[in-house]
């Protein structure tokens, strides 16, 4: 598995560099963390539900679309992004979605477990921390014949009070939500992010980090100059 540890400048570059990796058919782990402001909203996701529009424009927020499911979240500084593309010839447990999901986040919880956080999967596909069940990780999927494109984030260094700023309460929530507000609901984990990273790649069993190929950037700027947000 091939290992990326790269953050671009704007957001639109961080979206759409998973997609380069999603393209080229092979496995990578990547992680990337923004240091800007933005809302990301899932493949089928609805603004005008999700996002509080008037605070977004008036801060100059930007409002992008990923490839994959799942809700909309606000990213930034201190959300640190992990992307895995792996096969499902290799992996057959990911041809079922609900298995994929447990599958992966039981190896994510084992990373966090080597920093001393208990964490726990709450399905469909958050991971959580406490007794009240606070949510610190979402993750979403794009799925392909032979290959999953999975998202995950993890809180460890956020603006907590931003995401009620920006975000509406979703429509669709888990059960162990107990329709709580953003505030009571989520929550930062005390990790090392560069900790995590390496306990992550050795999980996976991801090469040394490798700065991305000439064939990546490549294609970064197609997909950049082809794609409308």
């Amino acid at each position: 598995m091939q290992l990326r540890d790269i953050s671009f400048q704007t957001p639109q570059e961080n979206i759409l560099f998973d997609e380069v990796l999603f393209s080229l058919s092979e496995e990578y782990l990547r992680f990337w963390e923004s240091q800007q402001l933005f809302v990301v909203l899932g493949r089928i996701g609805k603004q005008e539900q999700d996002v509080d529009t008037i605070h977004a424009q008036k801060n100059g927020i930007a409002v992008l679309r990923r490839s994959s499911g799942g809700g909309t979240v606000l990213q930034g500084p201190g959300c640190l992004n992990y992307t895995l593309v792996l096969s499902k010839q290799k992996y057959p447990m990911l041809h079922d979605l609900r298995q994929s999901y447990q599958w992966i986040s039981e190896r994510v919880i084992e990373a966090l477990g080597k920093q001393g956080v208990k964490a726990f999967f709450r399905p469909t596909s958050d991971l959580a921390t406490g007794k009240d069940e606070k949510k610190f990780s979402g993750n979403a999927q794009r799925r392909g014949k032979n290959f999953v494109l999975h998202h995950g984030t993890i809180l460890y260094n956020f603006d907590l009070a931003l995401i009620s700023k920006y975000l509406k309460m979703p429509v669709d929530v888990p059960e162990y939500r107990k329709h709580r507000p953003h505030t009571d609901f989520v929550t930062n984990i005390p990790i090392d992010p560069k900790l995590f990273k390496q306990h992550l790649a050795q999980i996976f069993s991801a090469s040394v980090p490798q700065p991305p190929t000439p064939q990546e950037l490549s294609l970064l700027k197609e997909f950049t100059l082809s794609k409308i947000f």
